[in-house]
């Protein structure tokens, strides 16, 4: 009971401080109107051709479910649901930015993200089972920044890109061959969100918010009583992101 209670107040901090972040983003275009004719920190760091930076995230995920057509036959008739549920997580990398215009950037952000995946079996007889599935992943997303016109010490941008990422160790909680939930290692995913850029006298720092949403079955082929009813599973990922340069 206490292990759970922690895990719950964990992902109720979680869910907290990406909506704190994603809050903070709404007054920072107002502070830009504001400051417009600010005194300017660094003015001349976005003409640099290549700047670096490391990044910390934060973030929640789940998997997308879509049942297997057997999943209505009598095989199953005694599973009710299967339920994703959002779980937190974090993940720490750096990035290399090349300005290719004065409004749009590319980079690249080699990453270490650590997961947690949770499936709720639900059954008829009100019984429930879970599957919990621990992934760190080695991901390097590619991604576009298109960027606002500077004003004063802010910078409002939009961003997107693609993800793989391959997994570097996982493991699952039930560990019987016949009854684990197969995963596979290698995953792609579509990314897109909006940032602010924040200049200071010696760095900049930006804040951004970016959902990624899984585009390959991540679902493994071996057959268990966890992965029959299920044909496809996609992660969808919240992350809130502080980078500094």
């Amino acid at each position: 009971m206490q292990t759970s209670y922690i895990r719950n107040k964990f992902v109720v901090l979680s869910y907290q401080v990406i909506l704190v972040g994603a809050l903070l983003l709404v007054p920072a275009a107002a502070h830009a109107q504001v400051f417009k004719w600010a005194r300017q920190n660094n003015p001349n760091y976005d003409e640099r051709l290549i700047s670096y930076g490391f990044m910390i995230g934060l973030h929640t995920t789940a998997y997308q479910v879509k049942y297997a057509p057997r999943f209505v036959t009598q095989q199953f008739d005694t599973v009710h649901s299967v339920m994703p549920q959002f779980s937190p997580g974090f993940s720490l990398g750096f990035l290399v930015n090349y300005r290719a215009h004065e409004f749009l950037d590319v980079r690249i952000m080699p990453k270490a993200g650590f997961y947690t995946h949770r499936l709720q079996y639900n059954y008829t007889n009100e019984t429930t089972r879970e599957q919990f599935v621990e992934t760190t992943h080695i991901e390097l997303p590619l991604l576009v920044k298109y960027k606002s016109m500077r004003r004063g010490n802010v910078r409002m941008y939009m961003i997107g890109g693609i993800t793989p990422g391959i997994e570097l160790s996982g493991k699952n909680d039930i560990q019987s061959s016949s009854a684990v939930l197969d995963i596979r290692k290698n995953n792609l995913q579509l990314e897109g969100g909006i940032g602010f850029d924040f200049y200071f006298p010696l760095f900049k720092f930006s804040q951004e918010i970016r959902f990624a949403r899984g585009i390959v079955n991540v679902l493994g082929p071996e057959a268990s009583i966890y992965s029959d009813p299920i044909q496809r599973l996609n992660t969808n990922t919240i992350a809130v992101y502080f980078i500094f340069q």
